[in-house]
């Protein structure tokens, strides 16, 4: 009798430690929630419009408008593999805190060490369908002011506002960075790749029960430097010109991962 009753316990205890293996190892696949925050900066401190700052040329200047696509999404997990977010278009806005908070639904369980995105809109999509271009990407709705209708082509990143060293009328100034390559004929492409991963080797650990926010500046003041110096003097309006690659190789570098929570 003690050792059917010892058999017994043995098999209960096999039983539930197959039992806590697999439901460890359902964590670690089943999906949750992941929020990318994209926080504006100026340097150092938060953007704010209105307020003056010093640009790489020593010139004073003061924000307006600050939008820019970001797509093609994909996370990076510790173990090196990846995680393309399907359909992942979004326009984030300086002027709608909404857009800056990216939620991403059903991403896979697992611990996540960096992001991948373009900085811009593909090709393909850029020169797909207009039915196929809806959400963000919707030139009659949520893309107004970032499409270009007389170039058929989005506005990847939007800098705008006023300095006394501009030229143009009312102190303005004006960045509008654009181009995918061109539909049939090679023109200018000003998309860039950005990767981001923390320096402090956090992760985001995804679970049903974790929805990790990781927090992502964007410099704007890297688009006057870094590495061309950008002069509001010398440009104060650029837009599908050839100086143009000059301004997007400058904000290539203007992201990164400042810190990431668990909650």
């Amino acid at each position: 009798m003690k050792k059917i009753l010892s058999f017994v316990f043995a098999l209960t205890t096999l039983f539930a430690m197959f039992g806590i293996t697999s439901c460890d190892k359902d964590d670690e696949v089943t999906p949750g929630p992941l929020t990318l925050h994209f926080e504006n900066r100026a340097g150092n401190s938060k953007l704010n419009f209105g307020q003056a700052y010093t640009n790489a040329a020593g010139e004073s200047v003061t924000f307006s408008t600050f939008n820019y696509y970001v797509s093609n999404l994909k996370l990076k997990k510790a173990d090196g593999t990846t995680y393309e977010v399907p359909n992942s278009y979004f326009l984030v806005k300086g002027d709608t805190p909404a857009s800056q908070e990216i939620t991403l639904q059903n991403v896979p369980g697992g611990d996540y060490v960096g992001v991948e995105f373009l900085l811009g809109v593909d090709s393909l999509k850029s020169a797909s369908d207009i039915s196929q271009r809806t959400g963000a990407l919707d030139p009659a709705g949520d893309a107004q002011g970032m499409y270009w209708m007389w170039n058929s082509g989005y506005i990847f990143v939007k800098v705008e506002g006023t300095s006394p060293a501009s030229t143009e009328a009312g102190n303005l100034f004006f960045y509008h960075i654009g181009g995918f390559g061109g539909y049939s004929s090679p023109t200018i492409n000003n998309i860039k790749n950005i990767s981001v991963a923390s320096s402090m080797n956090e992760k985001a650990s995804v679970s049903k029960d974790s929805h990790p926010e990781v927090h992502i500046y964007a410099d704007v003041l890297e688009v006057f430097k870094t590495p061309n110096v950008l002069s509001v003097a010398e440009h104060s309006n650029v837009m599908f010109a050839p100086f143009s690659t000059s301004i997007a190789n400058n904000y290539a570098d203007m992201f990164s991962l400042d810190h990431i929570h668990n909650d």
